[in-house]
C-alpha cells in the first residue's frame, strides 16, 4: 500500500512540474565567448537577436573574420551557425541566465569548446 501511494505521490509532483509555466530563456545581446580548440584559443564576439522565440540572427566577429549568424534556441538548448572562408561553424551548447556552453565545430579546422558571457 505504501508503495502504491508512493508512486502516486512520485506522479502527481511530475505532472504538476510539467504544467508550469516555463521560464523564456532570451539571449538578444552582446555576448563574449571563450573558445579553447586543439589548434589554439580565442575571444570571438557574437551580437544576437530573436527574431521569433526559437529563431536567431546575429554577427560573428572573432579570429576567423566576421560572418552573418543564424541560429536556434530550443528551451535552452542553442544553436549557432556562420560560415567563413568557406567553411560552416557551428556552435552548439546549453544557455543558464547570462552564460552559454558547449561544443564549437570549425568545418575542417577541427572541434573545441566554448564558454560565453552576456554582456551588460
Amino acid at each position: 500500500m505504501i508503495f502504491s501511494f508512493y508512486n502516486l505521490s512520485t506522479l502527481l509532483v511530475i505532472a504538476t512540474m510539467s504544467l508550469l509555466p516555463q521560464k523564456k530563456v532570451d539571449v538578444t545581446g552582446t555576448w563574449a565567448m571563450k573558445v579553447e580548440t586543439s589548434v589554439g584559443s580565442g575571444s570571438p564576439i557574437f551580437e544576437l537577436k530573436h527574431v521569433t522565440e526559437s529563431t536567431l540572427v546575429g554577427t560573428y566577429k572573432g579570429q576567423l573574420g566576421e560572418a552573418n549568424v543564424a541560429g536556434t534556441l530550443k528551451s535552452n538548448i542553442i544553436h549557432l551557425e556562420f560560415t567563413v572562408s568557406g567553411g560552416k561553424v557551428e556552435y552548439d551548447g546549453t544557455v543558464e541566465a547570462d552564460t552559454m556552453k558547449g561544443n564549437v565545430k570549425l568545418g575542417n579546422m577541427g572541434d573545441g569548446t566554448f564558454i560565453g558571457t552576456l554582456k551588460k
